[in-house]
């Protein structure tokens, strides 16, 4: 599949797949940006694309940021929709809790400190993305379109063996 993208900045960086199988591509920060304890941040990607109708982007966790930091993909997974001709940001949240110390010891994505002390931790959870920093990943997938038929009674909808059961009914 072509996707076609257009740089907006100078500091975008198109997609890279980290191995020849790799399912999700690299996204890269095209902005420096500091996510202090429970801050939501924006950081954008650079670029606009051009989806296939049909599909959708899926912007995804990385793995080991989601390990090794306090920092969520907001929305994960994020969708971007086939006509979406903005620029493509991720959103992400620091879910460590707000401290007075907060940007003590800003740390890096790489669990480096940004500061003259680099035998101290990075405790105070305040995390400094830069231009370049792998900071999520996506997939492109299709995106069925469907229609929806309102029936009058709950009875009118097929029988399972869950039924009605909600959160954990299936188990834990």
């Amino acid at each position: 599949m072509n996707v076609k993208i257009h740089r907006l900045s100078e500091n975008a960086r198109t997609p890279t797949y980290g191995s020849e199988v790799a399912a999700a591509f690299d996204l890269y920060a095209a902005a420096d940006v500091i996510v202090a304890p429970g801050e939501t941040a924006k950081i954008p990607l650079g670029f606009a694309v051009e989806i296939p109708d049909g599909y959708e982007m899926q912007i995804r966790p990385r793995s080991g940021i989601t390990l090794k930091t306090k920092l969520r993909v907001a929305n994960a997974p994020g969708t971007i929709d086939a006509d979406y001709r903005g620029e493509v940001a991720v959103i992400f949240d620091n879910i460590a809790p707000e401290s007075e110390f907060d940007d003590a010891y800003p740390c890096r994505l790489d669990g480096w400190v940004d500061s003259a002390y680099k035998g101290e931790s990075c405790a105070y959870h305040t995390y400094n993305i830069y231009v370049g920093d792998r900071i999520a990943q996506a997939v492109i997938l299709p995106v069925p379109r469907v229609s929806f038929e309102e029936v009058s009674a709950a009875s009118e909808l097929s029988d399972t063996t869950r039924g009605d059961g909600g959160f954990g009914s299936s188990g834990v």
